[in-house]
């Protein structure tokens, strides 16, 4: 009994094997083509190190943006810009900071929005101040000057 079930699942494992392999294809850069490089040209140095599903949701991006007005694609290049020079530490904490907008309440994702177009309407200097980018004062030497 214990042979025919593990023949079973043997047999079971050899089927579904190819299919999850052909749902996430790693796809190289060399194989995408001229438009999808174009899109995806942000990511060129990372294609290759980018785990399959990765892969296809940037495929699903460049799939998509010939279909795309102007303004969402030069949003989507702005996107793939920014994201390309992030560490792997600020794409961290991205994903959580996304994760967590999504988990809120549409009332309360509603609210964010509104304060992020509020202080997108701020002059740059009063965004600058708001995020603290103001330099360090110098450290004082040990005789306090």
């Amino acid at each position: 009994m214990a042979g025919k079930f593990f023949a079973a699942l043997m047999l079971v494992g050899m089927v579904l094997t190819p299919l999850a392999q052909a749902e996430s294809p790693a796809v190289s850069w060399s194989q995408l083509s001229d438009g999808q490089k174009q899109v995806l040209a942000p990511l060129s140095a990372e294609w290759d190190a980018l785990r399959p599903w990765q892969r296809e949701k940037m495929l699903d991006i460049a799939r998509d943006y010939p279909r795309m007005n102007p303004k969402q694609q030069e949003r989507v290049r702005k996107r793939l810009e920014n994201w390309s020079r992030m560490t792997p530490y600020e794409r961290e904490n991205a994903r959580s900071k996304y994760q967590q907008f999504n988990a809120m309440t549409p009332e309360k994702q509603q609210e964010l929005r509104k304060k992020w177009l509020e202080y997108e309407r701020l002059p740059e200097a009063e965004r600058e101040k708001l995020r603290g980018n103001r330099p360090d004062p110098a450290p004082e030497d040990d005789l306090g000057n």
